[in-house]
C-alpha cells in the first residue's frame, strides 16, 4: 500500500505542476495537458480503489505490478512537462537591440522563418538525440529514392505496353506507389522496399468477375479473378463470341490469355509473375536506365521483385505486385501475399487474390500532406514507433490504423513538431485503450469520417465495423501478452524521451 500512496502522491504533485505549466502555454496545448491530468487523476482513483480492496498483502503486489502501464503513463507525462519547462526557459524574452525598430517587414518574416526552423531543430535534438536526425535523414532519403523508382518503372512499364499492344494478353497500367515508403516513412531504413502495385485491364474481347472473399475474414485473402469473354460485335470485326475465325486466333497458346495466365478460367498469380519477370528480364536492355544500373530479378512467385544496384554498389529493392480494381474504387485485389508479408507464411492457392487497401492508405496519407502544415510530425511518429515496436508482437500496420484514426480525429495544426512527444503518447495511449476494450476498428469500414477524394465500394459504407482485435476476444493469453508488450512500448518510448535512444 506504501507503492500506492506514493503513486498517488506523485500523480497529485504532477497534476499540480501541469496546472501551473499551463498558464504559460498557448490554450490547444493546455488543453491536451488538462485531459493528461483528468485522465491519471481518474486512473490513480481507481488504482486506490481497487487495492483497497484487497486484503492480502501479496495481493496489493501482484495487482501493483499488473497495472505497470500506470506509474509508466506518469513517468511519460512527467517527461512532457521537463520539455515543457524546457521551452518555456526557451521563450524567455531577450533585450532588443536599439536597431531593431528600422529592418524592414521582409527582413522580420525572414528572421522569423529563419528561427521557426532553428527552434525547431534545436528542440527535437535534446528531445530524441541523434535518433531525430537519423529519422530525418531517412525521410529525405526515402522521398528521392521513391522519385526515383516512379520513374523507372513507368519508363519500364512504357517499354511493355509498346511490346504488348497487339497482344491479348491483361493491359498493363500505370504503377501506383504503395507501403509504407511512398507513404513517406519506412520501418527499415535504408533497406526499404519500393512497392508499386501495376493494376491489370483485361485485353480486348475479355473481361474480369471477381468473386470476393470470406467477409469474415480481413482482409479477405481468397477472392478469385473470373476470365470472361466479352462480346465486341460493336467495336470489333472480329468477336471471339460471334465469329469463328476470331475463336481459333483466341485459341493459339501464344496469343491466348485463358491459355497462359489462367488455371481454369481463373486468373493465376504465379503464372502472371513469371510472365512478367520474364518480360521485364527481355525488356531491361532497352531501359535507358540500364546504363545506370545493373538489374537482378530476385525469386518472387507473387510478384517480380528487382534488386537495382548503381556503379557505387548501392542497391534498391524493388517489388511490383498486380492489381485488379474492384469497380471504380481504391480498393484492389492484390497478388501480394499478405500471409508472407504478416510472417505467417501459410500456403495459398495460385488462383487467390488478396484484398487490399492499399491504395487508399497512400491517398489517405497524401490528403492529410495536402492539409498538414510544413513542419507536421505524423510520419515521424510512425517512423519512432517502427524503431521501437521490434521484439514485441505489434505490427507496423497495427501502428498505422491507430495513426490514421487519430489523424481523423486529432486536426492536422496539433501535429507539429513541438507536440511530437504528445502525438508519440496519445497514439500509445489509443492502443492501450483498445486493448483494454480488445477493439480496433478497421479504417476503411463503416468509418463516417472518410475523406472525400477516397473512393470506397459502396458495400464498405453500409458494413459493420470490423473489429482487428477479434482474436484477443477469444485468445486470453494473446490479450495478456499484448497487454505486457504495450507495457514494453512505453518504457522504450520514455527511454527515447529521456535518453534519445
Amino acid at each position: 500500500m506504501a507503492t500506492t500512496a506514493s503513486l498517488a502522491l506523485l500523480v497529485q504533485s504532477i497534476i499540480q505542476l501541469l496546472q501551473m505549466v499551463c498558464n504559460e502555454l498557448d490554450e490547444a496545448t493546455c488543453s491536451h495537458l488538462q485531459q493528461y491530468a483528468q485522465q491519471l487523476s481518474q486512473a490513480t482513483t481507481r488504482l486506490l480503489q481497487e487495492m483497497q480492496q484487497s486484503a492480502l498483502a501479496w495481493g496489493d503486489l501482484l495487482f501493483a505490478a499488473s497495472q505497470q502501464w500506470q506509474v509508466w503513463a506518469v513517468v511519460g507525462v512527467l517527461v512532457l512537462i521537463v520539455r515543457l519547462c524546457q521551452r518555456l526557459s526557451e521563450r524567455s524574452p531577450q533585450p532588443a537591440s536599439s536597431g531593431a525598430e528600422d529592418s524592414s517587414s521582409s527582413d522580420t518574416e525572414c528572421g522569423e522563418r529563419q528561427r521557426e526552423r532553428k527552434d525547431s531543430g534545436d528542440y527535437e535534438r535534446p528531445l530524441f538525440g541523434s535518433f531525430a536526425g537519423r529519422v530525418r535523414l531517412s525521410a529525405q532519403r526515402l522521398a528521392y529514392r521513391s522519385r526515383v523508382v516512379e520513374e523507372l518503372v513507368g519508363d519500364l512499364l512504357a517499354v511493355l505496353q509498346k511490346r504488348l499492344s497487339n497482344s491479348f494478353f491483361p493491359v498493363l497500367q500505370p504503377a501506383i506507389g504503395v507501403g509504407s515508403a511512398f507513404e513517406g516513412w519506412s520501418p527499415c531504413g535504408r533497406d526499404a522496399v519500393y512497392r508499386l502495385l501495376v493494376p491489370l485491364k483485361p485485353p480486348r474481347g475479355h473481361s474480369y468477375r471477381l468473386e470476393l472473399g470470406t467477409a469474415a475474414e480481413t482482409p479477405a485473402k481468397d477472392s478469385r479473378v473470373r476470365v470472361e469473354l466479352a462480346c465486341t460485335c460493336a467495336r470489333e470485326q472480329l468477336c471471339f463470341l460471334h465469329h469463328p475465325e476470331a475463336e481459333e486466333l483466341r485459341r493459339k497458346p501464344a496469343a491466348s490469355l485463358q491459355h497462359t495466365l489462367c488455371t481454369g478460367s481463373y486468373l493465376d498469380v504465379q503464372k502472371i509473375a513469371q510472365w512478367f519477370q520474364d518480360l521485364v528480364t527481355s525488356a531491361w536492355q532497352d531501359m535507358p536506365q540500364a546504363r545506370c544500373y545493373s538489374m537482378k530479378v530476385l525469386p518472387s512467385k507473387r510478384s517480380c521483385k528487382l534488386q537495382l544496384t548503381d556503379a557505387s554498389g548501392k542497391s534498391l529493392l524493388v517489388d511490383i505486385v498486380f492489381g485488379v480494381q474492384q469497380g471504380d474504387s481504391d480498393i484492389f485485389l492484390s497478388s501480394q501475399d499478405t500471409t508472407e508479408a504478416a510472417g505467417e507464411y501459410t500456403f495459398s492457392p495460385s488462383t487467390t487474390w488478396a484484398e487490399s487497401y492499399a491504395v487508399a492508405e497512400v491517398k489517405f496519407f497524401r490528403h492529410v500532406a495536402r492539409q498538414a502544415p510544413h513542419d507536421t510530425s505524423h510520419l515521424k511518429c510512425l517512423q519512432l514507433f517502427a524503431a521501437i515496436l521490434l521484439g514485441t508482437g505489434f505490427s507496423t500496420s497495427t501502428f498505422k490504423t491507430v495513426a490514421m484514426h487519430l489523424l481523423n480525429t486529432i486536426p492536422v495544426s496539433s501535429w507539429s513538431r513541438r507536440e511530437l512527444h504528445m502525438r508519440l503518447q496519445d497514439m500509445l495511449w489509443y492502443l492501450r485503450g483498445c486493448l483494454d476494450d480488445k477493439r480496433l476498428d478497421h479504417f476503411f469500414f463503416a468509418n463516417e469520417n472518410m475523406p472525400e477524394d477516397i473512393i470506397l465500394p459502396p458495400a464498405f459504407q453500409t458494413a459493420p465495423p470490423i473489429n482487428l482485435f477479434q482474436h484477443l476476444l477469444q485468445n486470453p493469453a494473446a490479450h495478456a501478452k499484448a497487454m505486457r508488450e504495450a507495457d514494453k512500448l512505453q518504457e522504450r518510448l520514455t527511454a527515447l524521451l529521456f535518453y534519445g535512444h
